[in-house]
């Protein structure tokens, strides 16, 4: 028996369900664009395979037999099922559900990716967006690994740039972070001598935002700060700052929240530009994407050339 229910088709399923919910075999037939005597035939032919009747006949048309009303219940079940499929199948396609996964640096993420995956949501409802934030030697060895569709990162040094594909670019500037209250805090045009002094709260050398406050220093013909506090953890810093008169480095995206949206910090008027390296929009040229992940894609792409 069970042998004799796999042989049943879809469209014999959808035409019991659709008798049953009818109650007329024309009417079904019509509904399902065959002829009366067309679906009077596939009925006999399901009838002949379940080996009894599914339907009992009478003049105002048709009612399940009991056999009929247990294959009629798992039938919508399964057509439930395949039109979900089929629904699911299609959301994919369009780029409204699957998967996506993504990373940045913290200022690329501040500034373009998170902005482009609140978009995408509010036209997706079953999608899973996965976003980290690293640094780019991080981001390049999980992109290549096959952990992220795309990343917002620089070309760490030796990198051969001929396997990715690089579709947009933005530069980024340093600000200078600072408790409110600061002694310099209101101060205008200060310049990086004013802030000799000070601790530096910073990444470790080698770290992007750090070769930039260095080189800027040289370029100004200034040793580099001397008092440093070596952390990447922006709630170690925050805490620091919090505390003491020390200072602390960050992109401008950064800063503009700890200094502008939560009011935790305040951004000191530093005259001489502090600039980082650019970064990129980078994904693996010999590697697909899925639709979802090139929707979003597309929207970091059009915020980076806005």
């Amino acid at each position: 028996m069970r042998d004799a229910f796999q042989r049943l088709s879809w469209r014999q399923l959808r035409l019991i369900q659709a008798i049953a919910a009818d109650g007329q075999i024309s009417v079904a037939a019509d509904r399902l664009a065959m002829t009366q005597p067309g679906a009077s035939r596939m009925l006999s032919e399901v009838e002949k395979i379940v080996g009894e009747p599914l339907f009992d006949r009478h003049p105002k048309g048709v009612t399940p037999t009991g056999i009929g009303a247990v294959l009629t219940r798992h039938a919508g079940a399964l057509l439930s099922g395949l039109d979900d499929a089929a629904s699911e199948v299609e959301a994919f396609r369009a780029g409204r559900a699957g998967r996506a996964r993504a990373g940045a640096v913290t200022g690329a993420a501040l500034a373009y990716l998170v902005p482009a995956i609140r978009a995408l949501r509010q036209e997706t409802s079953a999608a899973e967006i996965g976003l980290e934030v690293a640094p780019s030697t991080d981001l390049m060895a999980g992109l290549l690994n096959g952990e992220f569709d795309f990343v917002l990162s620089r070309l760490p040094p030796g990198t051969d740039a001929r396997q990715f594909d690089i579709l947009g670019s933005r530069e980024e500037e340093v600000e200078i972070l600072a408790r409110p209250g600061h002694p310099l805090a209101g101060r205008r045009g200060l310049r990086l001598e004013d802030l000799g002094a000070l601790t530096w709260v910073m990444q470790a050398p080698g770290m992007p935002v750090r070769e930039a406050v260095v080189a800027a220093h040289l370029a100004r013909g200034l040793r580099p700060p001397p008092e440093v506090v070596d952390t990447a953890s922006v709630l170690a810093t925050l805490a620091y700052l919090l505390e003491t008169d020390a200072v602390s480095p960050a992109a401008r995206e950064v800063a503009g929240l700890l200094g502008g949206t939560t009011g935790s910090l305040v951004r000191l008027d530093l005259r001489d530009v502090v600039s980082l390296s650019p970064y990129h929009l980078i994904r693996l040229r010999s590697r697909p994407v899925s639709p979802l992940a090139e929707r979003l894609m597309a929207l970091v792409q059009a915020r980076l050339g806005a």
